[in-house]
């Protein structure tokens, strides 16, 4: 098995990870009117979930943050893949806080009081991006380690095989009074017969 994680994208991939997590065992258990109420909320910016039952729609949502929970803490997920999908879910939090009246401040994008509590949700779309970016930036880095190794590995084929081509071209040389003798060190060289 592979993990795929790297040691700086461990407090990222956990803290987020975990937080989601809990978010989405949370509304598991989340009664009618809470499910009501969240679905009112999520309608008001988003007219398309009003086709769903609160419950289903409540349902669909905590399977969601279990999923990208689980695919932040797991290591043999990819860093671009779970940054990707934290990206996508924060996006639609922010999308909450943009399109939420009372949300933001008149004719700018700090928060009301009211509005603290989703525009935090930032931070995630931050760690999303950082994680996409740095998996992918670093993939050519890889390649060109691999390629480098494979270039060291065939010249050093290359400088045996042609240190073998030396050697026989030296013993094909040889003249007829010519032998090896074997030195103390073990070594084979060939020494001329003084005639």
């Amino acid at each position: 098995m592979r993990f795929s994680v790297k040691a700086h994208h461990l407090p990222q991939r956990v803290a987020t990870g975990a937080f989601i997590l809990n978010s989405g065992i949370g509304k598991l258990r989340a009664d009618e009117e809470a499910a009501a109420q969240l679905h009112g909320f999520a309608a008001g910016a988003y007219p398309f979930v009003n086709k769903l039952k609160p419950a289903d729609f409540t349902r669909l949502l905590a399977v969601g943050e279990i999923t990208l929970g689980a695919a932040l803490l797991l290591p043999v997920v990819p860093a671009a893949v779970a940054g990707a999908g934290l990206a996508a879910f924060s996006g639609g939090l922010l999308g909450l806080y943009a399109r939420t009246p009372g949300m933001r401040k008149q004719g700018s994008l700090f928060p009301t009081q009211q509005g603290i509590p989703l525009a935090k949700d930032a931070w995630m779309m931050g760690i999303g991006l950082a994680l996409v970016i740095d998996d992918l930036t670093d993939r050519p880095a890889r390649r060109t380690r691999a390629s480098l190794t494979l270039t060291a590995a065939n010249r050093g084929s290359r400088l045996e095989r042609s240190s073998a081509d030396r050697s026989w071209c030296g013993a094909q040389s040889r003249r007829p009074g010519d032998r090896w003798t074997r030195s103390r060190s073990g070594r084979s060289y060939l020494r001329g017969v003084l005639r």
